[in-house]
């Protein structure tokens, strides 16, 4: 049986499979509220990988990375979180494991908004310690969906919120075992739409999650994450023809 999961392959299946590609999901261990479970981001972004590996020639998932920068959640139990200073050196290393063994294309799926400046700051550094590497990313999937999807997807506030109405969702789609809709809670902060307060979770809401989870459902779960699959399927073989590079006119 074909196994697209890197910890499932060994020597001889691995290069027998002739990888050129890896994709690696990136989340957090953290509190989504009462309903969702602490490893949600995880969860998503390797479900996202996996889906997307199983559909691409040449290409493997890593294990995920189950932990992030999460410091500004831990005002709700349970938080694991690492220093930006730590994750921009896991990130790194991993990529350069990857280059070390002749795999020169890399997508990221990140599960968490607490790792998206970390994942910058590692990205850039190995591109520019090694120009011919081929890495994209994929920072927030809470906001591609949305941009993805009509507008009248979602019910409140488009979807969003830290286990809101999108992610919960998605993880009604992607694993319903762990989700208890009867405990679905969140606050909607009214936030500018131009300038960033710099904030800690407990000054957005009561609860663990924002947003409006209680709006979630299994189509919209499934309807975000069929667009997303398609879509970065479609983006990774278009990398593929025209060298992951952008095209210049």
């Amino acid at each position: 049986m074909k196994t697209v999961k890197l910890e499932e392959l060994n020597e001889h299946s691995f290069q027998k499979a002739e990888i050129d590609k890896v994709i690696m999901a990136i989340g957090s261990t953290e509190s989504h509220g009462a309903h969702l479970p602490f490893g949600c981001d995880s969860l998503v972004s390797y479900d996202i990988a996996h889906a997307l590996a199983s559909r691409l020639e040449n290409t493997v998932v890593a294990p995920p990375l189950w932990f992030g920068m999460s410091g500004h959640y831990r005002h709700k139990p349970m938080c694991i979180s690492l220093s930006d200073e730590t994750l921009i050196r896991v990130i790194k290393e991993m990529l350069e494991s990857v280059i070390h063994w002749g795999i020169n294309k890399v997508m990221i799926i990140n599960g968490h908004d607490g790792n998206i400046a970390a994942i910058e700051i590692a990205a850039r550094q190995v591109k520019v310690e090694h120009p011919d590497f081929n890495l994209a990313v994929l920072d927030a999937w809470w906001i591609t969906a949305g941009n993805l999807l009509p507008d009248d997807t979602f019910e409140v506030w488009n979807g969003m919120g830290h286990g809101g109405e999108g992610e919960t969702s998605i993880g009604l789609a992607m694993f319903p075992a762990l989700c208890d809709m009867s405990r679905a809670r969140g606050m909607i902060p009214e936030m500018d739409s131009n300038v960033k307060l710099i904030w800690n979770f407990s000054e957005l809401t009561d609860f663990g999650a924002s947003g409006a989870p209680e709006k979630a459902t299994v189509e919209k779960g499934q309807k975000m994450k069929d667009v997303l699959v398609d879509y970065i399927v479609d983006f990774v073989n278009r990398m593929d023809a025209q060298g992951w590079r952008y095209k210049i006119k």
